[in-house]
């Protein structure tokens, strides 16, 4: 049985990271338009911070496998 790599993020979690990416970026144009300071930009970080912690999920899912945690065993 050959088991699928996951990234530090729970399926859960994973799908909690979206939304709320999707929440702070639709928030930052919103809260600009309505504002007249740059409290808006706090949503642009919020969502930066969020969209790296997605992208280095997916790039710990994408690794391959080492040839230990796969089962192969090149010695004969």
């Amino acid at each position: 049985m050959q088991q699928r790599v996951t990234g530090f993020l729970t399926p859960r979690q994973r799908r909690l990271a979206w939304l709320g990416f999707v929440l702070a970026a639709v928030h930052a144009p919103v809260s600009a338009s309505l504002t007249t300071d740059a409290s808006w930009l706090f949503a642009v970080v919020v969502a930066m911070l969020v969209a790296t912690v997605i992208i280095a999920d997916d790039t710990e899912r994408r690794r391959p496998q080492p040839a230990a945690a796969r089962g192969d065993d090149l010695r004969n």
